[in-house]
């Protein structure tokens, strides 16, 4: 496809010196270009509720002086809203530090290619699929009363220039089918969740195998949860099961580890760097190289390449996660984190995939090792403090463990605590350590963007545990 200059028909050394003019003068900035397409269908109780198709495109203009930073944007991509951004952001010249920073290094990887992953199926494709999902999951099993399908997708292409002249560019598909599935016994109904995506075609996803298999687990929680007993309330030990939930990892502990929380000093993780923030075994990892994973990126939103960044090494803090603002002013090495979710956003150091690596106990002997506790196989909301690390996470799925084997499922369990805390409280590791399935979205100041979580399955000691038992 054509750059995104010349397919809007603009003079590109036209946008070049405006680009020099507003942000050269400056300790550092960027022109960022955006086109992206995106398509959405919802299906539910047994008809298609919404058809979505959306396509935007437009610029963010940024000039960064030290701690400061100007930032105009527009839809409108010319010559002439260019020159009246560049006018705007200009006004930040005075407070400036020093030396224009030099580009990022150049990459010539690219995770993904060109072709745009929306044209096939067909939307009446799309349609069938979703039909054939509601009517596969109403034929399993009689308590179901609702069933609600989609299926999204984008495809957006990216493009930087600084004021140097360097450019860069990065094309991001990304695909998501997701599944809830209702079912009920009398005045008693649960909801059951599943949902898998990545950055590539919808492919693999929309075979028949793998949607009946989301569809069986969407209807497998909803039924185990009709079972549920109230949860117990106290302090326990607590197994986390692989993958999804990495998410409290993600938040408890991810956030905490990104560049301004910690230049400005207010993350619970602030001045620890080389000191002992998690148990022994405990190395956590973000990657945004990862092929085809959602949270993974060619480059990040300010032209640096993606790099997979050591946090957390043996339970020693070692890394932050950085744009290239935080990291000059911390004086440290950007690490591919800078995010932005759209045109019309600044970025920020964001995650990408974060993840904790693999133990070498065996998944089953943890279970074992426990005497009374709560094993949690999914979370859905949680709450987070920055500041402080406090944590409090809804179990979706959990189970009583009781002498060592799994016992009742549970319902309105609740995980308590405090992030760098808890990661003391990792007492066992697991060697399965699993992704996600490709569904996360993280929100931060406003923002959303996609990322990736992941660990083994883990064993917490004596966690605080909210419950509903009388």
């Amino acid at each position: 496809m054509k750059s995104l200059i010349e397919a809007f028909d603009i003079d590109q050394k036209g946008v070049e010196r405006i680009v020099a003019d507003a942000v050269g003068a400056a300790d550092d900035g960027e022109l960022y270009l955006e086109y992206l397409q995106s398509e959405a269908l919802v299906f539910d109780n047994g008809k298609l509720k919404s058809g979505a198709y959306h396509t935007d495109q437009g610029f963010g203009l940024r000039a960064v002086a030290g701690e400061a930073a100007a930032f105009a944007h527009s839809g409108e991509l010319s010559e002439q809203s260019l020159k009246r951004a560049g006018e705007a952001v200009k006004a930040i010249h005075a407070g400036r530090g020093g030396t224009y920073a030099g580009p990022p290094a150049r990459t010539n990887r690219s995770l993904y290619p060109d072709e745009n992953p929306l044209g096939a199926p067909t939307f009446e494709e799309k349609v069938k699929l979703l039909e054939a999902m509601d009517a596969y999951a109403r034929a399993a099993d009689e308590r179901v009363r609702q069933v609600s399908a989609s299926i999204a997708g984008s495809w957006q292409i990216v493009e930087i220039l600084r004021a140097d002249g360097h450019w860069v560019r990065d094309v991001r598909p990304l695909v998501r089918v997701s599944v809830q599935v209702v079912a009920g016994v009398g005045d008693r109904q649960e909801t059951g969740m599943f949902g898998f995506g990545g950055r590539r075609g919808f492919g693999e996803f929309i075979t028949e195998h793998n949607w009946r298999g989301a569809v069986d687990e969407a209807l497998r929680q909803a039924v185990v949860n009709l079972d549920a007993v109230p949860a117990p309330a106290g302090t326990f030990d607590v197994v986390l099961g692989p993958g999804w939930p990495g998410v409290m990892l993600h938040e408890a502990v991810g956030h905490g580890l990104e560049g301004d929380f910690n230049r400005k000093k207010t993350s619970a993780f602030a001045g620890l760097m080389g000191e002992q923030v998690a148990a022994k075994g405990v190395t956590v990892i973000d990657d945004g190289t990862i092929e085809e994973r959602r949270g993974s990126l060619s480059i990040d939103d300010e032209g640096t390449p993606s790099e997979k960044t050591v946090l957390i090494e043996d339970g020693i803090l070692v890394g932050y996660m950085q744009d290239r603002q935080n990291a000059r002013l911390m004086d440290m090495a950007p690490t591919g984190n800078g995010r932005r979710q759209s045109y019309a956003h600044s970025p920020m150091p964001r995650m990408t995939n974060t993840y904790m690596l693999a133990g070498d106990h065996e998944p089953d002997e943890i279970i074992a090792s426990v005497k009374d506790g709560i094993y949690a196989v999914s979370f859905g909301g949680g709450q987070v403090d920055i500041t402080s690390g406090k944590f409090v996470f809804d179990c979706t799925e959990a189970y009583r463990i009781e002498n060592g084997k799994i016992g009742p499922a549970l319902k309105g369990a609740n995980l308590i605590g405090n992030g760098p805390e808890a990661m003391k409280r990792v007492s066992m590791i697991g060697n399965n350590m699993e992704l996600d399935k490709g569904i996360g979205m993280c929100g931060k100041n406003g923002q959303g963007v996609p990322v990736g979580v992941g660990q083994p399955t883990l064993r917490m000691d004596q966690v605080t545990v909210g419950g509903t038992a009388a």
